[in-house]
């Protein structure tokens, strides 16, 4: 018995052609399924093709793989070590795509590298300037 196949187009003209299974993974898509938008392939215009090769290798792991919680827990934590880049890349394509098990991962791994670190390190992350005052950075310090 053969399954459905979707198209996943990257915004770098990366295709990727998967089980409907997995693409079920995204409410986004899911929904673009049930309207009957996926005839050409879904493009998605957020997404590089590297971030959405990882975020289909989550969703494949977590649709298609029987594992114990242990194991996927495992598989999990070393899915995110990546770089604070990617990381928010995933971020951005779990939130984009709504796969709120990844985003939920992702989002707690980017708080956790980003925990304890000072406001310049994070406006240099993003490339931009601290615009808090003393007193407005003195309790995020200290929340922080």
């Amino acid at each position: 018995m053969s399954s459905t196949k979707i198209t996943l187009k990257s915004n770098d003209g990366e295709a990727f052609v998967i089980d409907e299974a997995v693409a079920l993974a995204s409410q986004t898509i899911k929904n673009m399924i049930k309207d009957g938008c996926v005839e050409c392939g879904i493009s998605l215009l957020n997404v590089n093709g590297e971030i959405l090769g990882k975020v289909i290798e989550y969703c494949k792991k977590h649709v298609e793989t029987v594992s114990s919680a242990d194991e996927l827990n495992a598989w999990d934590a070393d899915f995110i070590k990546v770089d604070l880049v990617t990381l928010l890349q995933l971020v951005m394509a779990a939130n984009d795509l709504n796969i709120k098990s990844l985003l939920d991962l992702t989002s707690l791994a980017a708080a956790n590298m980003v925990k304890g670190t000072t406001p310049e390190f994070i406006c240099q992350m993003f490339n931009s300037e601290n615009d808090f005052s003393p007193e407005e950075e003195g309790p995020v310090r200290w929340e922080n």
